[in-house]
């Protein structure tokens, strides 16, 4: 399979280091949003796009229009999320967004909505923190993001989350906190006035991530759609 590389910062460089070892080709390196012509002058099964908030939705529109199948984890930027779920629909094109690419996060996401939707009917106070490097730029982490949404859609009573610890019932919160070299730990609470249940996701290696990336490349190069790592998780 031939791979192209959209951002080439510490998640670009891992997915190389794992893609060449699973016998995979990297095809293209695109440093910048200037460069994304040279996709088109390369042979691409698949792009895989790790950069920034501000450039995503513009890498993405690229492959989808160029008829480049694109995986993306930038987060940040899921306000366009639709927009960009449109164009691959009407392109007839392939596309998976995720907050986390780890296999066990994403059994983790589906822990959390079962939990969530167990923990609705009872007298339980949902909370949330996470940690990750000092050098991750958006707060709180999409994954975050990702399993707030999942708790928040079974509690009718909580409106949206907010980025800290919340004293109002209606919102959830969300404590982020940033500590050097830690690629990324998320935990959710659960407590009562008599007893708590957590459930954490600690991850020991940024190389989960880019290992996750790779499978997705292999199950979805050949596919058409939008997806979601549930569609990946669920199909294996």
């Amino acid at each position: 399979m031939n791979i192209a590389l959209i951002g080439y910062g510490k998640m670009g460089k891992a997915i190389e280091q794992i893609a060449l070892k699973a016998g995979h080709s990297i095809s293209c390196i695109v440093h910048s949003s200037d460069n994304l012509p040279l996709l088109a002058q390369s042979d691409v099964d698949v792009a895989i796009e790790f950069t920034q908030p501000e450039s995503a939705f513009e890498n993405l529109s690229f492959c989808i229009n160029s008829n480049i199948p694109v995986i993306s984890g930038t987060t940040g930027w899921i306000d366009r999320l639709q927009e960009i779920e449109r164009l691959c629909k009407d392109k007839d094109g392939t596309f998976l967004y995720a907050s986390n690419f780890s296999i066990g996060v994403n059994l983790f996401f589906e822990l959390n909505n079962w939990l969530a939707d167990k923990m609705a009917q009872l007298d339980f106070t949902p909370a949330m923190k996470e940690v990750h490097h000092t050098e991750k730029k958006d707060s709180p982490s999409g994954t975050a993001i990702t399993l707030a949404e999942g708790i928040i859609a079974s509690h009718p009573s909580i409106e949206g989350w907010i980025n800290e610890e919340s004293a109002d019932s209606k919102k959830l919160g969300i404590v982020s906190e940033r500590t050097p070299n830690v690629p990324g730990k998320h935990i959710v609470s659960y407590s009562s006035p008599l007893e708590s249940i957590d459930i954490t996701h600690t991850a020991h290696d940024r190389s989960v991530f880019a290992e996750g990336v790779v499978k997705v490349a292999e199950w979805i190069h050949q596919k058409k759609g939008v997806f979601t790592m549930s569609d990946f998780i669920n199909d294996n």
